[in-house]
């Protein structure tokens, strides 16, 4: 199959394009090196790489009608909350904008499949949580989280109007090698450069959901090939939390640092920034009843990424 990857310098492109390679398939990456890294971007010989804005959509249109992809993975997008806040436009055109550019060059060039990366951000401080696919009305408090709910809305129309067939996944957050960003990612650069001191967002309490990102691949991929709805949507997480705090003494740990030598500072409140969701618990039985599990917990896909990550910083800087 060819298939077109969008963020491909990112963190879950980075793990997704080998395994599509391995099984045969022909693909190809757009980034343009935002949040995504050179370092990332795989060599193959049924690879290409091609460094340009999903904003200029005559580029775009033209690499699909060089391509003919059969298939989109669409994971580019600013996944830094935080920085969307600083600069209010930048979801709305990283996100909501680049989204319609890349469904509008797949109406013109004859696409008909879109496996998009979504978030349980969209659902905000739902009243109930576990909070399943069907819950609303969908308040996202976040910029992100608002382009991300937008995107979901342009998808179901396309697919609606132009017969395309297209998966959406609410994901958990995701975690593992090749990190662009995070707060296992920022613990460990931060403990980098000042061993005696980690300053953390929030005070700690802050508790979610974290799937590994080959679990993440897993459940994309089986719920492609298992459901076979004109839209399709799905949460893809796990069933337990990790709360800021364990991830902060772990991080300390797995970096083999004294915790009595160490200030760990907290902030106030329980979230980390404006638009900060503290508390997540996303409902997943509509995957399960697909047949579809994770292999790990939260807590241990935590624990194998610290010890990942580390190790990626011992061999090479992570910024």
């Amino acid at each position: 199959m060819r298939i077109l990857v969008t963020g491909a310098a990112g963190f879950i492109a980075s793990n997704l394009i080998p395994r599509l390679l391995e099984r045969g398939d022909e693909v190809a990456g757009v980034d343009n090196f935002f949040l995504g890294k050179r370092a990332y971007v795989h060599q193959h010989p049924r690879f290409a790489f091609h460094e340009q804005d999903l904003l200029d959509l005559d580029a775009l249109i033209a690499l699909m009608k060089e391509f003919r992809p059969e298939r989109v993975w669409h994971l580019a997008a600013n996944s830094d909350i935080s920085y969307g806040t600083k600069f209010t436009d930048f979801d709305l055109k990283g996100g909501t904008l680049v989204t319609y550019n890349v469904l509008e060059a797949m109406r013109r060039c004859d696409v008909r499949q879109i496996v998009f990366s979504s978030s349980g951000a969209v659902y905000g401080e739902p009243a109930v949580m576990p909070t399943p696919e069907d819950y609303g009305p969908i308040l996202p408090i976040s910029l992100y989280a608002a382009s991300k709910a937008a995107c979901e809305a342009l998808i179901t129309a396309f697919s609606h109007n132009y017969d395309i067939r297209s998966w959406i996944f609410r994901f958990g957050n995701i975690v593992g090698p090749n990190p662009t960003h995070g707060v296992i990612h920022d613990f460990v650069l931060r403990l980098r450069d000042e061993p005696s001191k980690l300053v953390v967002l929030g005070d700690g309490t802050q508790a979610k959901p974290y799937v590994y990102v080959e679990d993440c691949l897993d459940g994309m991929e089986f719920g492609v090939a298992s459901s076979h709805d004109s839209v399709n949507y799905y949460n893809l997480a796990v069933d337990d939390q990790t709360s800021v705090r364990e991830i902060a003494e772990w991080t300390i740990e797995a970096m083999g640092i004294d915790r009595a030598s160490i200030d760990v500072q907290y902030g106030e409140g329980p979230r980390g920034w404006r638009g900060d969701v503290p508390q997540v618990k996303l409902d997943t039985r509509k995957m399960t009843a697909l047949g579809w599990r994770p292999k790990l917990s939260s807590a241990e896909s935590v624990r194998a990424t610290i010890r990942e990550v580390v190790e990626q910083f011992r061999n090479g800087p992570l910024s």
